[in-house]
C-alpha cells in the first residue's frame, strides 16, 4: 500500500508583455488544506512565470507526495511529459540542435519532480476552472504588485 500524501497543485503564470513583468502562482490542496504561494519578476517571459509556478509548487512539498499537477501551459505540460526525454539525451538540444530556452528552469523543474510520483495534466484557460482562475489572479495580483512597487 502506497502511504504517501496525496497533494493537488494547480499553477499558472503571466506577463504583462513578453518580455516584461510577470508573476506566478500555485495553489497547493491536501486533504481540507489550501496554501497558495506566489511571486513575481520585472523582467521575464509567460514559459518562465509557467515554469516558476510548478517548481515553486512542488518544491514546497516537505514530503515525497503523490502530486496531480494542473497547468494551463502546454509548453510546460509537453515539455516536462514529452520533449525532456529528448532533450537530455541530446545534452539540452533541441530536435533543431538549438540550446534548450529556459534551460535553468528545466533543469530545476527535472530536479525537483524526482521526489515525487506525478501525474500531469492540462486544463485549457480562462474556462471557469475555479483554481485555475484563482492562480491566474494571484499571478497577476503579483504583476500588479511589481508595477506599484
Amino acid at each position: 500500500m502506497n502511504d504517501q500524501k496525496e497533494v493537488t497543485i494547480y499553477t499558472d503564470g503571466a506577463c504583462s508583455g513578453n518580455p516584461g513583468p510577470g508573476g506566478w502562482a500555485a495553489i497547493i490542496l491536501f486533504n481540507d488544506e489550501r496554501k497558495d504561494i506566489c511571486g513575481g519578476e520585472e523582467n521575464t517571459t509567460n514559459n518562465k512565470m509557467e515554469l516558476k509556478a510548478v517548481i515553486s509548487g512542488i518544491k514546497a512539498l516537505k514530503t515525497p507526495c503523490r502530486v496531480n499537477v494542473y497547468t494551463d501551459s502546454t509548453y510546460v505540460k509537453n515539455g516536462i511529459t514529452e520533449w525532456i526525454k529528448k532533450w537530455k539525451i541530446n545534452n539540452w538540444r533541441t530536435s533543431k540542435n538549438l540550446k534548450v530556452k529556459n534551460l535553468e528552469l528545466w533543469m530545476e523543474l527535472d530536479e525537483v519532480t524526482t521526489r515525487h510520483s506525478i501525474n500531469w495534466y492540462w486544463i485549457k484557460s480562462h474556462a471557469g476552472h475555479k483554481y485555475n482562475e484563482e492562480a491566474d489572479c494571484l499571478a497577476r495580483r503579483e504583476i500588479c504588485n511589481l508595477k506599484t512597487t
